[in-house]
């Protein structure tokens, strides 16, 4: 990073993660989850992100610049399990064409903002002074992101539980950072996790105790076998 930037890492930083947060709680209170301004909304801030990123040439610092070979990772089959938990009360479409295009547009802006914001400048600015901070930090901080749902009109108790697998969730896509040296499979993942969930059918108990707890538990246990590789 140009030393003229890292004078104000902390500042873009923070002011990301604030702009984001702020203009998405805006646009679904008043736009909906399913709305094309939400999806405008998050792909303006995806294209100035992008824009910042290639003006400064920083591509490869935010680790960009690579995909891992799957065939040596072996990252993408406990990913694909996180996918397909969102189907495990089973498939349906209950939407219109529209709305799901613009929600699945929408999340896939989300997926690339939240792993480019938390795990891109958050991450890579703590992760110079101390990594296991910058592990820990961008995992709460991430999962603590998500209790703006409550002022965008979600329940209290399915809000807490979200914050957890956030977490883990969080947690798992940091280490795979760390283990592949690039950001691709995270985003990738999370916006194929978020888009496709318009796609779950299922409510009460599926999505309230056991999606949680099978996301929770395979992030977990995914993260205990990728820092035992030695790559």
């Amino acid at each position: 990073m140009k030393r003229s930037l890292e004078k104000y890492e902390l500042f873009i930083t923070i002011f990301l993660i604030v702009i984001y947060l702020l203009f998405n709680s805006i646009c679904l209170n008043n736009f909906g989850e399913y709305s094309i301004y939400t999806f405008l909304c998050n792909l303006v801030l995806s294209l100035g992100i992008i824009i910042f990123i290639l003006k400064n040439r920083l591509v490869k610092y935010y680790s960009l610049d690579s995909f891992p070979n799957p065939k040596k990772y072996l990252y993408f089959f406990p990913m694909i399990l996180l996918i397909f938990v969102n189907f495990i009360g089973g498939v349906g479409i209950n939407n219109t064409f529209f709305e799901i295009l613009f929600y699945m547009l929408s999340m896939i802006c989300v997926g690339f903002l939240e792993e480019i914001i938390f795990r891109g400048f958050l991450f890579k600015m703590m992760a110079k002074d101390s990594l296991k901070s910058a592990i820990i930090v961008t995992t709460i901080t991430f999962g603590i992101g998500h209790i703006l749902n409550l002022f965008n009109g979600a329940d209290l108790i399915p809000t807490l539980v979200q914050i957890c697998y956030a977490m883990a969730g969080g947690y798992l896509f940091v280490m795979i950072l760390i283990k592949s040296k690039s950001l691709w499979p995270c985003i990738i993942t999370h916006s194929l996790l978020n888009s496709l969930s318009i796609f779950g059918v299922g409510s009460g108990v599926i999505y309230e105790v056991v999606v949680p707890i099978l996301l929770i538990g395979i992030s977990l246990l995914y993260v205990r076998y990728i820092k035992k590789l030695k790559l």
